[in-house]
């Protein structure tokens, strides 16, 4: 384990994180997709990754996925997110837009590439003594529930809420995500209940580890921001922060958050919509919306 902190490495500055998770994304959309992908654009998760609030989701996940001591363990030991961390958030980026909105044999290989990395992800916790793979269903699936889960609360309380209907079935659709990196189909939660109760069986597993809480205090407050994305990334830390359930803001110390009055809502609304605007002022990003919008449009009910 790497006990300095990471903002002594000037690599670990978080400037371009705009411009290199826009590339990303822009570069991971296509142009000519051969048929609709897994989802397709009729589906809720297309819906969810197109939300506002999916900067909200992804930090609440990263959080909840550092808590499984052996999940974290891989990413400190084998990730080279302290010398490039903006880089590893726009491969995090590309990925998820490449299975949600590419055509099946995009998603295929990209998920082929990550099984192929987690081959060699393997070692020992130092802080629990256990061994873990990243090839491990068990840490697979953890990841994917995070993820899942992280969508349809930040949409409740920062986006456009989903409602429990459409709830279940994007837990439904994401079945095929966890599948495609290695998640036997009949481990995966298909329901917002079998969510829910999938999560709170693995909380006796969750710590807040050193490796954790550095990995977390960075995301919360990254160096070398300009001030424009520094002020919006504070609302959206706060927002994060406020989706997290309470045993987990309890495990990284956290204080409550302050009281998310619909004045603060709106507020971090709009922080979300001009750190989306800057997004999509970045070259090739406003192209690849405007093809995601059009696809959706057509698959509307007449």
């Amino acid at each position: 384990m790497v006990d300095d902190a990471v903002t002594a490495d000037p690599y670990a500055a978080a400037a371009g994180l705009v411009s290199r998770s826009a590339a990303a994304y822009a570069s991971s959309i296509p142009q000519h997709p051969a048929d609709d992908g897994f989802f397709g654009p009729g589906s809720v998760a297309w819906r969810v990754s197109a939300d506002l609030s999916s900067p909200v989701a992804g930090l609440r996940a990263l959080h909840l996925q550092a808590l499984h001591p052996l999940a974290m363990a891989g990413v400190n030991q084998h990730s080279d997110w302290r010398q490039d961390p903006v880089g590893r958030l726009a491969a995090t980026s590309a990925y998820l837009a490449t299975v949600t909105f590419g055509d099946c044999g995009s998603a295929e290989r990209v998920a082929a590439r990550v099984r192929r990395i987690h081959e060699h992800v393997r070692g020992v916790d130092t802080v629990t003594g256990q061994p873990y793979a990243a090839t491990d269903p068990a840490l697979l699936l953890w990841v994917h529930a995070t993820f899942v889960s992280s969508g349809i609360v930040a949409a409740e309380l920062f986006g456009t809420p989903l409602g429990a209907p459409d709830s279940d079935r994007f837990v439904a659709e994401m079945v095929t995500e966890a599948e495609l990196v290695g998640v036997p189909r009949d481990l995966v939660p298909a329901s917002t209940a079998e969510l829910e109760a999938y999560i709170a069986e693995v909380r006796p597993e969750l710590r807040c580890t050193p490796a954790a809480r550095e990995s977390m205090d960075y995301l919360l407050d990254p160096p070398g921001l300009d001030e424009d994305t520094a002020e919006i990334w504070r609302d959206i830390r706060d927002a994060a922060i406020a989706a997290l359930p309470r045993w987990a803001r309890q495990m990284y110390g956290y204080d409550a958050p302050p009281l998310m009055t619909p004045g603060r809502r709106t507020e971090i609304r709009q922080s979300l919509g001009v750190l989306d605007a800057m997004f999509l002022g970045q070259p090739g990003v406003l192209e690849a919306r405007q093809r995601i919008t059009l696809r959706m449009r057509a698959a509307r009910p007449a």
